[in-house]
């Protein structure tokens, strides 16, 4: 019995030794866990940091308007603003085709509809003005009713003033007779031409289909020329939706798709819709954007966790990711700090993620990686200089591109360092080989040859740059938007996509002397390059029917037979201003600017104290493709510049800058080169490969000097491993719908390529000696039992 007890009693003293313990313990681990006031704060910042970059997430805008392409501050894109606030801006196209020829207009029902949805289209929010062929109908008709009242009526009151006259004398009945008719001659002579021209036979009414056949359609019933804008053929009417000016992007977005669902509920008989236009397309181009940033944005970082997962490495899998964690944080804060400072992102914004992953998440692998993190932050800071180098673009969001970069980059470096020290990655110094070791080498004549026959083919990539070609046909570049396909359609149906415009300026438009250079000017552009610019709405086409050398009296009749509706469309209400629109097909821009010079050159001399000028969007585009072609040198040099001078400034061998300048020279020239091999064009983001090569050029050749002093091994993988990750981020872009990112991202893989064998080029054939020792004695001595870092 007391062998059972006691067994009993030690277990139940070993209990209450052991909860006493874990009570101990407990309280012990309270006291540890209070917070500290250091603590706190890092808790607080954490939050704080957390916050405001969530709000700046949510604050992001992305917009890929008109003037994100065009050089901003140019005097061609002020005209355009200055075009845009007298007419509108560029126009939202409707196209309806029926099934049978003038069923649109001529069957009573259908114009109905058409009336009415023009009705709602113009009531639509942000619309400035709406020009269809049944408000033009009508506003005729109106018109047509009024004047023939006010003619009437001041025709009888004439004639009843001389005639009162008459007997007042005493006349006989047929002298009274003929003092009326005598009075209302000369009236007659002004306006009767004018109504026998001008008005056609019928009652001015839109219920009087005979009265629409006349206005709209000739003998041979096709539509006349001056309502070729609104009527393009006898199957066919377009509405054109003006938005007010300074619409932004997302109010774009939702007027097309006001429009869209207008017309889907409009009733007409319609054999096909097709709605496009500049602000179709742009808004398309938006939706593709936001559309697409996850999806890249994802798939990029998807590659580069496959690349660190796969990377040999001595590390466990869950520690070597911290790396990828810094760049995504460095790429959400650049993105958060752009809707803070309410600037809205463009095209560049879909690139921005996959681009900043696949460089920044290098920089934190050096700085686990080496021990002289000096040259890691020097890099660091002449790779975002580099990229803000793209400053000197003309280009909008080109510039914003760079520069997004290039603070992502900074960013980056930030969270690496902070990131690094919660991961415990503290840079490891590999142990060289003993001193007496040989360093295999070529001999030195053979290295100088191969050297000399590598900046001989980077010597011929520059001297071929003013030759390379930049692509800048709209179509090519954004190629696989579905909404170009509907431009398309619409340019073969209406024989044109874009607009261009000759504006006349001065004190009076509307005189005989303005409106007949008017008429000169469209005369001669059209006997020139009719079979490249299509009339769409010019002033003489509206007063066609006044004759070729109409008086300055016949034309102020004119106008008040014409609805204001009509004329606002080609002169401001002031009368200072006249517009001439024409349509435009889509074409390379080298093409194009070589035309619109030729329509410039064409103009007559304008009247004296006037002036003429072509503008509209093409026209902006042919100055920013102008700009980029001279720019060339300069986008190029620049980032190797800025690079080259914050590497010799920093860095404690000048040497080694002046290699990494010479490697992104060599490797520059080696890709102009292989493009004018393989007759490739260069595109608005591909013309400054100078500046981004130079990223990956400085950094790979300074961080190679340094492995190739040491004789370490595992840290050239490391820098080889950088070389595959930032591909793999540029690669991500080859997926996107949007044919200029595609080309991009296989543009910036290769030179990745390049830059990486330039470097070692550069490393290997110019010796790298000396102050190994010294370097080695200044850096603090650190000792490592388990490396840190994919590759160490």
């Amino acid at each position: 019995m007391r062998r059972a007890v006691v067994p009993v009693i030690r277990l139940k003293d070993k209990a209450i030794a052991l909860w006493r313990r874990l009570v101990s313990r407990g309280r012990t681990d309270t006291r540890r866990r209070r917070p500290t006031t250091r603590g706190l704060l890092s808790f607080l910042l954490i939050i704080g940091v957390t916050g405001a970059t969530v709000t700046g997430l949510m604050r992001l805008r992305v917009e890929t308007t008109l003037q994100s392409f065009l050089p901003q501050g140019d005097p061609s894109v002020s005209a355009i603003e200055d075009n845009a606030r007298s007419f509108g801006g560029d126009p939202i196209v409707v196209l309806l085709e029926s099934r049978k020829p003038r069923q649109l207009m001529l069957d009573q029902d259908q114009f109905s509809k058409l009336l009415k949805l023009e009705g709602t289209l113009s009531r639509l929010p942000d619309v400035a003005t709406v020009y269809g062929p049944a408000s033009v109908m009508n506003q005729i008709a109106i018109s047509s009713q009024a004047m023939i009242a006010r003619i009437s009526g001041a025709r009888d009151a004439l004639r009843a003033q001389a005639e009162e006259k008459a007997r007042a004398k005493h006349l006989s009945a047929s002298a009274v007779t003929a003092a009326g008719n005598a009075a209302v001659a000369g009236f007659e002579r002004r306006y009767g031409a004018l109504l026998v021209r001008g008005l056609p036979a019928g009652l001015p009414n839109t219920r009087n289909p005979n009265f629409i056949n006349k206005v709209i359609y000739d003998a041979s019933g096709q539509p006349r020329t001056r309502w070729h804008f609104v009527v393009p053929s006898t199957t066919s009417v377009t509405e054109l939706v003006r938005p007010r000016q300074d619409l932004d992007e997302a109010g774009t977005g939702r007027l097309v798709s006001a429009v869209r669902a207008a017309v889907n509920d409009a009733g007409l008989k319609t054999g096909r819709v097709t709605v496009t236009g500049v602000p179709a397309v742009t808004s398309s181009l938006t939706h593709e954007v936001v559309s697409e940033m996850p999806v890249l944005g994802g798939l990029a970082v998807l590659a580069i966790l496959l690349r660190f997962l796969i990377a040999p490495a001595l590390t466990g899998r869950l520690r070597r990711l911290w790396p990828l964690l810094a760049a995504i944080l460095g790429s959400v804060l650049t993105l958060a700090v752009f809707g803070w400072i309410d600037v809205p992102m463009s095209f560049g914004a879909i690139a921005l993620f996959p681009l900043l992953l696949g460089i920044g998440s290098s920089f934190p692998l050096y700085l686990a990686s080496f021990a002289d993190r000096r040259r890691v932050i020097v890099v660091s800071l002449a790779s975002s200089a580099a990229f803000g180098s793209l400053a000197v673009s003309p280009l909008p969001f080109v510039r914003e591109l760079g520069l997004a970069l290039g603070l992502g980059v900074l960013l980056t470096v930030v969270a690496s360092t902070v990131l690094g020290g919660v991961f415990h990655a503290n840079p490891t110094v590999p142990e060289s080989p003993p001193p007496g070791t040989p360093r295999p080498s070529l001999p030195a004549t053979r290295r100088w040859i191969i050297l000399g026959c590598l900046v001989a083919v980077a010597g011929l990539g520059w001297a071929v740059l003013p030759k390379l070609e930049i692509q800048a046909n709209p179509e090519t570049l954004a190629r696989g938007l579905p909404e170009l396909g509907r431009a398309q359609y619409a340019e073969r149906v209406l024989g044109s996509s874009g607009q261009v415009s000759i504006v006349l300026r001065g004190t009076d438009t509307r005189n005989a002397e303005a409106v007949r250079w008017l008429k000169r000017a469209e005369v001669a552009e059209i006997a020139k390059y009719g079979d490249q610019l299509q009339p769409v709405l010019t002033a003489p086409d509206l007063l066609s029917f006044l004759g070729d050398s109409p008086t300055s009296e016949q034309i102020s009749a004119g106008f008040d037979l014409l609805p204001s509706y009509l004329t606002s469309a080609a002169f401001t209400p002031d009368g200072n201003q006249a517009v001439m629109t024409f349509g435009l097909k889509f074409q390379d821009l080298g093409a194009q600017t070589k035309l619109l010079d030729k329509v410039r050159a064409t103009l007559p001399d304008p009247p004296t104290g006037y002036k003429a000028d072509v503008v509209g969007i093409p026209v902006a585009a042919n100055r920013a493709y102008t700009l980029v072609s001279s720019d060339r040198y300069l986008s190029n040099y620049a980032g190797i510049v800025v690079a080259g001078l914050i590497l010799l400034i920093g860095l404690r061998r000048r040497r080694d800058g002046l290699r990494a300048i010479l490697a992104a020279a060599l490797a520059t020239g080696w890709a102009l080169a292989a493009l004018w091999v393989l007759d490739q064009p260069l595109n608005p983001l591909t013309v400054a490969m100078g500046s981004l090569i130079t990223v990956t050029g400085c950094e790979f050749t300074v961080l190679l000097v340094d492995v190739h002093q040491r004789r370490a091994s595992p840290l050239q993988r490391t820098v080889a491993w950088a070389c595959v990750t930032s591909a793999l981020g540029y690669l991500s872009l080859v997926p996107s719908r949007i044919a200029l990112l595609r080309e991009f991202g296989l543009a910036l893989a290769a030179t990745a390529l390049f830059s990486y064998l330039a470097a070692i080029a550069v490393v290997r054939l110019i010796r790298v000696e000396g102050h190994l020792k010294t370097e080695r004695n200044s850096l603090p001595k650190k000792k490592s039992t388990e490396p840190v870092g994919a590759e160490v």
